[in-house]
């Protein structure tokens, strides 16, 4: 156990990881040394976040502070503390189960930890944080919570409504994260073509996306989880028209047949769906888009589920997840639907989707081969410089692998490389002497 060591654990999305960035920083002003995400958490005090997302993020995050119980019965830690999504949900539940975490908090009131530990709560400006990502990108969240009431879906539930960050804020906080070393952001948040409706009583993200763009030193914009309903397409020629925004989208479809969009209260239409990623690709020739699907929701066919394999089929998307729907306590699904498709032909359907787009990213990586492109390095890794392209996210998103032998690149500096070989998820290259 070392004295003064606060070992922060995160679960779940980015949007998490930066409530930890800003309680470590908390920590860090009042003599504490913070230590994120190791593998065998050593400080006097270990603080988790949680995921509350779906069940299999809620298992993981209870077997870890379940893990990290025992580390406190058998005096490895001194004091174990809880925050995030799953205990602003389930705090009382949790306080019953594993009354060994010291206390509980949600995802709104972790600053109190501090003041809790005897410490003084520093007001923080905005951008003080500790950046746990490597120093030349990092995430920016704009706004918490969702307006939008999916079937499926807690997070309103956990979060609230949807809350826009002042833009003065935002753009103060993206200004002193570059003047720190960060050359690309990842805008974030749950919903964010909502950002700036409630208050400004309009969407602002366009306006937002362009004045970020005007930041000197800033070389790549990277925008996350957007919602298609009623998709603001202004963003769409922001995209095309400024070189710093990166030609991606990530977009949660979620499903293509109306039987299963209605039921889902997604308020789209499978024609709709087509029509937007038809605009898409021609207003941002060369865009890639990242989207997720869920496969077995109640009431899927072998009918929906076929559309859903032809609509992937035909929009080709360079980046797809998917997902089996678990049913989610409180949601409009869990009250109103029976949770009527088998678990083995869920997982069935999710091997097959994903076999499909296994195929498909396969072929649009080899399209790649021969071309040059702009990658930034974002690590050394045994033989190989690890980066990426405009059109991936961090550590979701194919890789590109430059030999370390032929010449010495700089984490974080930006190289033109050409492609020369590929998988379906990786490609190499070579960057010129």
């Amino acid at each position: 156990m070392i004295k003064n060591q606060v070992d922060i654990i995160t679960m779940g999305c980015s949007k998490n990881l930066i409530d930890s960035e800003i309680l470590m920083k908390q920590f860090e002003e009042n003599g504490y040394k913070c230590v994120h995400d190791s593998a065998h958490p050593k400080g006097e005090i270990v603080v988790v976040n949680t995921c509350g997302f779906i069940q299999d993020a809620k298992e993981e995050s209870i077997n870890t502070i379940l893990e990290l119980a025992q580390a406190k019965e058998e005096g490895r830690i001194k004091k174990l503390f809880v925050m995030g999504c799953l205990s602003q949900r389930y705090r009382e539940e949790l306080q019953k189960e594993i009354p060994a975490v010291d206390k509980y908090y949600g995802k709104f009131d972790y600053k109190q930890l501090i003041s809790d530990l005897g410490c003084r709560l520093i007001d923080t400006c905005n951008g003080r944080r500790h950046i746990t990502t490597p120093r030349h990108y990092a995430y920016l969240k704009i706004s918490e919570g969702c307006d939008r009431h999916c079937a499926y879906c807690a997070i309103p539930i956990i979060t609230g409504k949807h809350v826009s960050r002042p833009m003065e804020d935002i753009l103060e906080e993206a200004q002193q994260l570059v003047d720190g070393g960060v050359r690309e952001l990842l805008v974030i948040a749950q919903e964010l073509t909502f950002y700036g409706l409630d208050l400004y009583g309009t969407r602002k993200i366009a306006e937002l996306v362009t004045r970020l763009a005007e930041i000197k030193k800033l070389r790549w914009i990277r925008l996350h989880y957007a919602y298609p309903t009623d998709f603001p397409m202004e963003l769409l020629d922001v995209m095309r028209e400024q070189k710093k925004v990166c030609k991606y989208m990530d977009i949660a479809l979620q499903h293509i047949s109306d039987r299963m969009l209605e039921r889902m209260h997604r308020h789209i239409t499978s024609q709709q769906t087509y029509q937007l990623i038809q605009d898409m690709r021609e207003k941002v020739p060369g865009i890639a888009l990242r989207t997720t699907m869920m496969v077995g929701f109640p009431g899927e066919t072998e009918e929906d589920f076929q559309q859903l394999l032809d609509f992937v089929r035909w929009a080709r998307f360079e980046r797809l997840g998917a997902f089996a729907y678990s049913e989610e306590d409180g949601t409009y699904g869990a009250i109103h639907y029976k949770d009527d498709v088998p678990e083995e032909v869920k997982q069935e359907r999710l091997s097959r989707l994903m076999a499909l787009q296994q195929e498909i990213s396969a072929e649009i990586e080899a399209e790649a081969i021969g071309k040059k492109m702009l990658v930034v390095v974002d690590q050394k890794q045994g033989d190989y410089y690890v980066g990426r392209t405009q059109y991936s996210s961090p550590e979701v998103d194919t890789e590109v692998l430059i030999p370390a032998d032929e010449r010495r690149l700089r984490t974080g500096c930006f190289y033109e490389a050409t492609i020369t070989g590929a998988e379906e998820f990786d490609l190499y290259a070579e960057v010129g002497s």
